[in-house]
């Protein structure tokens, strides 16, 4: 039973993906998705948030556009879960942006439709600059955290600690983004800036095995250049042995990224150890109970059952 818990449209997120909604849950049933986590980005709030692409051309305009946007998203997520309902099961949620603590509650307040089943805890900004748009911005960011990787990794990992402790999201994205721009993204963590690094990691995974959430093996990292999956094979291994539970993503932004190096993230997870990875079922579905938000049930789903329902040209 493959699936993604991390999704992406161009319609929803114009700008850096690409397609429909609909046409990219087409494409999710041909290839054999049998459940789609629906997780367009939510709404930023100030101009000081906006990426570079955003702030182009008009960038109020940029910023005033971006709720009426996501509304839209909820209005047509919940029809495309409809009529679909008899194909594919649809998870309605978003990627909840954490910039600084006065998010919690903005994230908190996107959460709360009844349609939404759930969100991933994400952090894209360190000392409020953007990490994972190139690598202009991440010296920008290196420089705001204090001159230095180490201080930068150790900021990073401070703010999502916050940014777990306020929302305990269910599911953890790119828990290690920090490494896709790094200058040495492969670097071991243990014995760097005197395990000061390494302690925050295991810290901050210990907190999400301490309120149940999960992380998603995401497959991005792999399109993006870097040789393993989120997380890496250290903080995997680590994830693991406090008992932590992954679930599993491919990040698309489009139809060309839908289960792109679903292969090798698999072979990757079982070559951990791994057997099943998690996902959600809701009940009802389609739709909701008047306001009342859908029943969420957990589900195991082993690997070589993932592997047989994919159907990859």
């Amino acid at each position: 039973m493959a699936f993604t818990m991390h999704s992406h449209s161009g319609q929803f997120c114009p700008g850096h993906a690409k397609d429909q909604l609909e046409d990219i849950v087409q494409h999710a049933i041909r290839i054999g998705y049998k459940t789609m986590g629906l997780t367009e980005h939510m709404p930023r709030t100030e101009l000081s948030d906006l990426y570079p692409e955003e702030l182009e051309s008009d960038p109020h305009a940029s910023l005033a556009e971006l709720a009426p946007r996501h509304s839209s998203y909820l209005v047509e997520a919940q029809r495309l879960q409809k009529k679909y309902a008899d194909q594919i099961h649809i998870l309605i949620g978003i990627e909840g942006e954490w910039i600084r603590p006065a998010y919690g509650d903005i994230v908190k307040a996107h959460t709360e439709p009844a349609c939404i089943d759930y969100f991933l805890g994400s952090v894209h900004h360190t000392a409020g600059v953007p990490i994972d748009f190139d690598k202009v911005h991440y010296a920008r960011a290196r420089d705001a955290a204090g001159g230095s990787e180490e201080l930068l990794y150790e900021k990073y990992y401070d703010e999502q600690l916050e940014m777990l402790r306020t929302l305990k999201p269910r599911v953890v994205a790119h828990f290690d983004l920090i490494r896709l721009l790094s200058d040495e993204p492969a670097r071991p963590l243990q014995a760097w800036a005197g395990g000061r690094v390494w302690d925050k990691v295991v810290r901050n995974l210990e907190f999400v095995a301490s309120y149940g959430g999960w992380l998603e093996c995401n497959t991005s990292a792999l399109r993006k250049g870097l040789d393993e999956p989120y997380p890496a094979r250290p903080i995997a291994e680590e994830w693991l042995r406090a008992g932590g539970k992954f679930t599993f993503s491919d990040d698309s932004h489009g139809i060309a990224q839908v289960a792109t190096n679903y292969a090798r993230g698999l072979d990757y997870l079982e070559s951990l150890g791994v057997k099943e990875v998690w996902t959600l079922e809701r009940a009802p579905h389609p739709g909701t109970s008047g306001e009342v938000k859908a029943a969420l049930t957990k589900k195991s789903v082993p690997i070589a059952e993932f592997r047989a329902s994919l159907r990859l040209e």
